[in-house]
């Protein structure tokens, strides 16, 4: 996505699915603060391709159509028989079940700063289990790690 109006077109009801329809992988900017960290609106980009739900993970990052009709961007925390359950990295509630036809995507890297992190690279597969196992906890540790963050940046 190079301009503006690709983008918007994407935001279309259905032209994200065409899109991965069509040519099985896209990259979009996603939008909102749902998977801060690890994804901040306006500097990164997803590159997601195609789902098979069957062949989902837990820890994957699906893109699925909520029953309002919303498209999300969110990890797999659980894969139960009644559906599957998601949660975005900045949250600690679980959303689901969802139904297999409602995932439409599966992140398969991510960009940073021009550079292409896929999800296979261990420092990202160590940090999404590690941030996922972590759920329960996350409001009371989110504030420290801020604290640490920011002081690693001055120094």
């Amino acid at each position: 996505m190079s301009d503006k109006r690709e983008r918007s077109d994407l935001l279309k009801p259905g032209s994200m699915e065409e899109q991965l329809e069509r040519h099985s992988t896209i990259q979009i900017y996603p939008q909102g603060y749902s998977m801060y960290p690890m994804l901040i609106p306006g500097r990164d980009q997803a590159v997601l391709t195609k789902a098979v739900p069957e062949e989902l993970r837990r820890g994957d990052v699906v893109l699925y159509r909520r029953e309002d009709g919303m498209l999300v961007l969110h990890r797999l925390c659980r894969i139960r028989p009644e559906g599957f359950y998601m949660v975005g990295d900045n949250q600690t509630e679980l959303e689901g079940p969802l139904k297999g036809d409602q995932i439409r995507g599966r992140l398969t890297a991510f960009i940073r700063k021009g550079r292409r992190i896929s999800v296979k690279n261990p420092v990202y597969r160590m940090a999404a289990g590690l941030w996922l196992f972590l759920r329960p906890v996350r409001d009371p540790i989110k504030k420290p790690l801020a604290v640490v963050k920011g002081w690693l940046k001055k120094n």
